[in-house]
């Protein structure tokens, strides 16, 4: 027999300004073995994807009007990959450190946008490059999940936190 859906709706969220992704990892956590989870959101959450797929989910979605989307994340066979700790720095960098790279083609300051915003939009940045050439972003914060992401399609990046707190980083499509 199977589970009816765990129904989150985070369209109040988001349209109230705020951010949903705790509320969302609640949710998860508080599914039942092979349980899955039905979002209601105001845009197609795509790197939540990314972030619930590393944990064994596999996203449908669709659009359900007015910009709206629901998203069915169902536990899938696959095993879901270790959590990253937090303590543990993620930076994945040229192994010569001779090598040099391009200049940034392009500078993005994403230190005002909300999540998912500031990954969404460095990654929209890359997939407009060529391999070899590389993009710089100012973030509001480290960014672990970009990591992930990065990793998964081949790309090389270098970071690191600014006076400021901010995290810098330079990515080279692979």
């Amino acid at each position: 027999m199977t589970q009816p859906h765990y129904k989150l709706d985070v369209r109040p969220i988001l349209r109230a300004g705020g951010e949903p992704f705790l509320a969302v990892m609640q949710a998860v956590d508080a599914l039942a073995p092979g349980q899955s989870l039905r979002l209601l959101a105001t845009f197609k959450p795509i790197p939540l994807f990314h972030v619930l797929g590393s944990r064994g989910f596999e996203p449908t979605a669709r659009e359900i009007g007015n910009g709206d989307w629901e998203v069915i994340f169902t536990p899938g066979n696959s095993q879901p990959e270790d959590k990253i700790p937090q303590s543990e720095p993620v930076i994945k960098s040229v192994d010569n450190a001779e090598e040099t790279w391009p200049a940034p083609l392009t500078e993005l300051d994403n230190r005002d946008l909300e999540p998912p915003d500031p990954m969404v939009r460095t990654l929209e940045g890359i997939e407009a490059l060529l391999p070899g050439q590389t993009l710089a972003a100012l973030l509001p914060r480290e960014p672990l999940f970009l990591f992930k992401e990065l990793e998964s399609r081949g790309h090389l990046w270098r970071g690191s936190f600014d006076p400021e707190g901010h995290y810098r980083i330079v990515i080279r499509r692979g």
